[in-house]
This record gives C-alpha cells, structure tokens and sequence, in this order.
C-alpha cells in the first residue's frame, strides 16, 4: 500500500480543513483509495473480533517488513483503516511497537468525532496489529 500518504501528511490535510463533515469526507475519500480484499479473504479467520463493522486484517512479512492487506464493509471505517495503515504498514515489527498511536490519534482529534464503538473497533485493529507485531 505504497500510495498511502504519511501520518504527517494526513495530520496537516485534516487540520487544513474547517469543520468535521469536511474532515469525515477526507478520510472516507481515503478509504476508496485502499485496494480492499477479494471476496475469497472475507474469511472468519481473517476478521477483527471487537468490531462493529466487518472488518478482515491479513499480514505477511517480507524483508523484516510487516505488511498488511485490509477491508471493511463499511466506508467510514475503511478509512479509519487507511488512517492506522499509515501508521502500520511496511514498518518493522519494532517500528510499529515504537509508534505512538494514542499521540497519533489525539493529533487527529479523532476519538472526540467518531461513536465509541467505531472507536472500540479502532482499537480492536490496532491490537490485532500490535500483537503480529509482537509475535514477529
């Protein structure tokens, strides 16, 4: 997911604009970016328990690289995926350990503007990510 924009990147884009609808508009604009899962990988096993929305997490690691392949049935929250890919993928496994996602999240001001379940799911991605990492 090499075309995704940096977490700084995306960090000044949503301070740029004015209000949370704008806001809301970007990151789903962002989602359609992500090239999602084939029909085939919308498998149980690949699912992330803790989500309201169906939402399937597949990682593989290449050259000490973890490197992650997501989708949701949802547009808000394949943005809010495209949002923790930017943190996550093609990073070490020790880079994803290191990475302050919670300072990532308060910059984005994100937690205040979606619902507490979206917000559960978020965090049920992000420890799926942060265990891989760990078992890497």
């Amino acid at each position: 997911m090499s075309n995704l924009p940096s977490t700084e990147e995306i960090i000044d884009d949503l301070e740029f604009l004015d209000d949370w609808e704008q806001r809301y508009q970007y990151i789903i604009d962002l989602g359609k970016a992500l090239p999602g899962l084939p029909e085939e990988q919308h498998r149980d096993e690949y699912r992330v328990r803790g989500c309201q929305s169906n939402v399937w997490l597949i990682s593989e690691q290449r050259g000490g690289k973890l490197l992650f392949h997501v989708d949701s049935d949802a547009v808000i929250v394949q943005g809010l995926l495209t949002l923790v890919m930017a943190a996550y993928d093609d990073k070490t496994p020790a880079q994803i350990l290191e990475f302050d996602i919670d300072g990532y999240f308060n910059r984005l001001d994100l937690e205040n503007h979606i619902t507490p379940t979206r917000g559960n799911g978020l965090r049920a991605i992000v420890g799926k990510i942060q265990d891989i990492a760990k078992a890497s």
